[in-house]
C-alpha cells in the first residue's frame, strides 16, 4: 500500500517521540529539521535513516519534494512564522503548538492545510466535553490539567499563556461549551507525577445514564489511539437546585506515556505526538484516496 511521507519539523522532545510513532504508523517519517546540530533529536533521527537539517524551515523546505505533511513540533511562535511558508509551500501542517493558526482538531479532520492539535489539556479534555454536549447543552466547562514539572520543556513553559487561551477556545469551538475555561498547573513532585486532568461542567440537564454512557463511548475512542488514558473515579454527577442548570459533572483523567521517547511520566507529551500520528494518518488517507478538500466540517475519527 502506498504510504504519505511525512517531515517533523523540531527535534526536541515532542519531534523526536513523534518520530518513533510515524515509524510505527501509516505514515512515512523522511525528514527530521532541527536548528541545533547536535541535538539528540537529529542523531537519533539519523540513526533511524531520515534526513536531517539544523537550518530549520529553510532547510525542510529545501526537502519539501520529500514529504506531503509536516509536523510541527516547535514552539507557538516559531509556528506563526512557519504556517505561511509551509502554505506557500502547499504542503499540509499539522501543528502540535497552541499557537491556533489553522482550524482545532482533537484530534477532527478538517479539509484545511494547516490543522491545530489545540495542546495537551485540550486533547485529554475536550472530547469528553464534546460528549457531555452530546447529551445536553453544556453551559460552562472548566478544565485543570496538572503535569510533571519535569515534562514541561522550554517549549511547554514558554507556551503558558498560550495554552490556556487555546485550550479554552477549544472547549468552546470543538467541546461545545458556551464558555470555556482553561488551568494548567506544573507539580514539582518527586517521582514526577502522572499527567491528571479535571472537567468541570455544568449542564442545561441531561439524564444520568446517557451522561455516563457518552462518557464511556468517548473514552473507548481516545483510548484506541491514547492507551494510557484512563479515568481515575467513576464520573461524579450531581444535581444543581438552579432552574437553569440541572447537572454538574466533574471527570477525573490521568494519562500514562506510552515510553516510546520519553518517561511514562510525560503523558501530556504522549497525548499530543498520539494525537498527531492519528490526525496525519486520517489526513493521508484522503490524500491517498484524493478526497482531501476543503471542508466546513470534520469528521469524527
Amino acid at each position: 500500500m502506498e504510504k504519505i511521507r511525512a517531515a517533523i519539523l523540531g527535534s526536541g522532545n515532542i519531534g523526536t517521540d513523534l518520530m518513533y510513532k510515524l515509524k510505527r504508523s501509516k505514515l512515512v517519517p523522511t525528514v527530521m529539521a532541527g536548528i541545533i546540530s547536535g541535538s539528540e533529536g537529529l542523531a537519533r533521527a539519523r540513526q533511524e535513516g531520515l534526513t536531517t537539517t539544523s537550518d530549520g524551515i529553510e532547510g525542510l523546505l529545501k526537502q519539501r519534494d520529500s514529504f506531503d505533511i509536516v509536523f510541527e513540533a516547535t514552539t507557538a511562535s516559531a509556528h506563526k512564522t512557519h504556517a505561511p511558508l509551509i502554505r506557500e509551500a502547499k504542503k499540509i501542517a499539522i501543528d502540535l503548538t497552541p499557537a491556533a493558526v489553522g482550524p482545532y482538531v482533537v484530534p477532527l479532520v478538517l479539509g484545511e492545510p494547516n490543522v491545530n492539535l489545540v495542546s495537551c489539556g485540550g486533547q485529554a479534555t475536550v472530547p469528553l466535553v464534546s460528549a457531555l454536549n452530546e447529551v445536553a447543552s453544556v453551559k460552562y466547562a472548566e478544565i485543570v490539567a496538572t503535569i510533571a514539572s519535569k515534562s514541561a520543556g522550554p517549549g511547554t513553559r514558554q507556551n503558558i499563556d498560550e495554552f490556556t487561551e487555546t485550550t479554552a477556545r477549544g472547549l468552546e469551538k470543538i467541546g461545545g461549551a458556551s464558555c470555556g475555561k482553561a488551568i494548567i498547573v506544573l507539580n514539582p513532585a518527586e517521582p514526577p507525577i502522572l499527567m491528571r486532568n479535571t472537567v468541570y461542567g455544568i449542564m442545561e440537564d441531561g439524564d444520568a445514564k446517557k451522561i455516563e454512557r457518552s462518557i464511556e463511548s468517548m473514552f473507548e475512542r481516545i483510548k484506541k489511539y491514547v492507551s494510557g488514558y484512563r479515568l481515575r473515579a467513576n464520573p461524579l454527577i450531581e444535581d444543581m437546585p438552579n432552574d437553569n442548570y440541572k447537572k454538574k459533572v466533574t471527570l477525573f483523567i490521568e494519562v500514562e506515556g506510552a515510553g516510546d521517547y520519553l518517561p511514562k511520566y510525560a503523558g501530556n507529551l504522549d497525548i499530543m505526538t498520539s494525537a498527531a500520528v492519528k490526525v496525519g494518518e486520517e489526513i493521508g488517507r484522503h490524500l491517498l484516496a484524493g478526497t482531501w478538500k476543503k471542508k466546513s466540517a470534520g469528521a469524527t475519527l
